[in-house]
């Protein structure tokens, strides 16, 4: 293809959708590598430290949307220390002179300040789309620059941020002139809105589809935003459970009706018994459904809301909903493609088990992606999951009590997640608990070809666990261990595979700072960095463990803003 004009391999390019298959191309010729470096508009970097910002503007030229992750993925469950990095300024910076045509940013457990949103909203004057997801730094005086000066925004997306807000007026910065929002989502956010810039606002958006409300939106502003956009695909309510009226709820009812467009239904943030009715209306439309911030939906109002929902692909949910909710799940939504159930601390009697989870892999069977919670399993149902169910891609399994066994026979729960590895043959992510011996990490190596990322805990034997696993899944991006007994001989049986993965997390095991050390002198191309809250660096011996370790590929050595707790060999 060498005698085609780059114009023409440039066409050809744009159908290649993943990122592995675009890097793949540049690299057959320099011809092909020139045009994937000008064509390229689209950048994913998993991790923030795996190259620079100025490598990437170098090594392509006209990137208009870039995602961006930063914290490793165990900073979800507070094992990362809050202060370890992963700020983007530095990426901004970089793309000030280089992008100028920049349209869209997604940013996941990165620090963001406002000085960089600010930044961000003056030097891109094509800015279209901010997504940021599980990030810090910021408070809505950044939002308000945003709001203020990007004249074309279409998608203002905040999912899991800690953000305060101090004056509750962010939403009046948006000009008069601002009709190019399609999407809103404000959810997370802590603090009062202005309601009547929210309802002018979504009034001037005639394209607006998608609107996620935080607590401080009442039933009143709800019913006037539904009036103002009927339109609307993606709904997130506010607060129920504010002293609202009978009228009120009947003018919901009203203004639902006419919503027809509704597909996808979330919040209820806060609610009171028998608030839901109102709702019924668009239920038999629905495909997703998010009732994971929704402690206050339970009992009967839960179950009558979930069984009308017949048409649901999407469900995430919390455990209080029981085995019994599970039931009506099951036998009401049969399309069900994707299952969070999630935990809730206040629910104790209510938690699921297995039956639950037996009964939702027999009443939906195109079910693919599985997230559950639960107190208690046994090989039994995950064998049967596993018959029903070999369509999984994503099977993630939390027992709370992450030693207990198969409480039926008390055996460890090998087999049953080696049926699931076995029987699901696409299986790209997998999270495992229980009492678990290195047989399952056996299993793991022998099916889990496709296998992307496996996260473990409390879990395994011996060194050979690990290994078995280093050895076997050939596909292997995103390893996440912690409380398991692999050390050193686990650690260095295999690192030339650290070469083919992304990264590499081992905390609370028996891997020492001498085995880290032999670990990097081996693999230059990779930072391994040695992260300890408790003591200096200089205070560990060779032969002490260490607390946590965050292994990871890079093309620019160790990185030059590491805290006092993080040291790079």
């Amino acid at each position: 293809m060498n005698y085609f004009p780059d114009e023409v391999l440039e066409q050809v390019f744009d159908f290649l959708k993943q990122n592995k298959d675009k890097n793949a191309v540049s690299l057959v010729c320099k011809s092909w590598y020139k045009v994937e470096r000008y064509s390229r508009t689209r950048v994913f970097i998993g991790n923030c430290y795996s190259i620079s910002p100025e490598r990437l503007v170098t090594r392509f030229l006209r990137v208009k949307a870039l995602t961006l992750k930063g914290k490793p993925h165990f900073a979800d469950f507070n094992l990362v220390p809050h202060d370890w990095g992963g700020f983007v300024h530095p990426w901004i910076e970089a793309m000030l002179k280089s992008y100028p045509g920049l349209e869209e940013l997604r940013l996941k457990r990165m620090v963001v300040s406002d000085e960089s949103l600010e930044l961000i909203s003056v030097a891109f004057k094509n800015f279209k789309s901010l997504v940021l997801v599980s990030c810090e730094g910021f408070i809505t005086d950044g939002l308000a620059a945003i709001a203020k000066n990007c004249r074309v925004l279409r998608e203002l997306d905040l999912q899991e941020n800690e953000v305060e807000d101090r004056r509750g007026q962010w939403l009046s910065c948006f000009p008069d002139s601002c009709t190019s929002l399609v999407s809103l989502n404000f959810a997370c956010l802590k603090g009062e809105v202005n309601s009547g810039a929210l309802e002018r606002l979504v009034a001037r958006c005639s394209n607006l589809r998608s609107l996620r409300l935080n607590q401080s939106v009442d039933l009143g502003t709800l019913n006037k935003i539904l009036v103002k956009a009927p339109q609307l695909v993606d709904l997130g309510t506010g607060s129920f459970a504010r002293n609202e009226t009978f009228a009120a709820y009947n003018k919901l009812l009203r203004n639902v009706v006419n919503c027809k467009s509704i597909n996808s239904l979330s919040g209820f943030l806060e609610v009171i018994p028998g608030c839901l009715a109102p709702l019924f209306p668009i239920c038999s439309n629905l495909t997703s459904l998010n009732l994971s911030y929704a402690p206050g939906i339970q009992g009967i109002d839960l179950i009558s809301l979930v069984e009308r929902c017949t048409k649901l692909q999407r469900l995430l949910i919390l455990d209080s909903i029981g085995d019994k909710g599970l039931d009506v799940v099951a036998s009401s939504c049969n399309e069900l493609e994707e299952l969070r159930v999630s935990l809730y601390g206040g629910a104790v009697n209510g938690s699921v088990t297995e039956e639950g989870l037996v009964a939702i892999s027999t009443g939906c069977p195109k079910l693919h992606s599985l997230l559950y919670f639960c107190h208690q399993m046994t090989n039994a149902a995950l064998i049967t999951v596993a018959k029903n169910n070999p369509n999984f891609t994503h099977f993630r399994l939390c027992i709370l009590d992450p030693n207990k066994p198969d409480h039926v026979t008390s055996q460890p729960l090998d087999e049953g997640f080696g049926a699931i590895v076995q029987a699901c043959k696409n299986l790209k992510r997998l999270s495992l608990s229980g009492l678990l011996t290195d047989q399952v990490f056996l299993y793991i190596g022998m099916y889990g070809e496709n296998l992307e990322m496996l996260s473990v805990a409390f879990a395994g034997e011996s060194d050979k666990g690990m290994a078995y696993v280093l050895n076997g899944c050939r596909k292997l991006s995103k390893l996440e261990i912690r409380d398991s007994p692999f050390g050193d001989s686990a650690l260095l049986a295999d690192v030339g595979k650290y070469e083919t993965m992304r990264s590499l997390w081992m905390s609370s095991c028996n891997i020492t700072l001498q085995g880290c050390k032999m670990l990097a002198d081996k693999m230059k191309m990779l930072n391994v960095e040695i992260i300890n809250e408790k003591e200096r660096m200089e205070e560990i011996t060779d032969d002490k463990k260490v607390e946590k370790m965050y292994l990871y590929r890079t093309l620019d050595g160790p990185r030059k803003d590491a805290p006092d707790f993080v040291s790079t060999l």
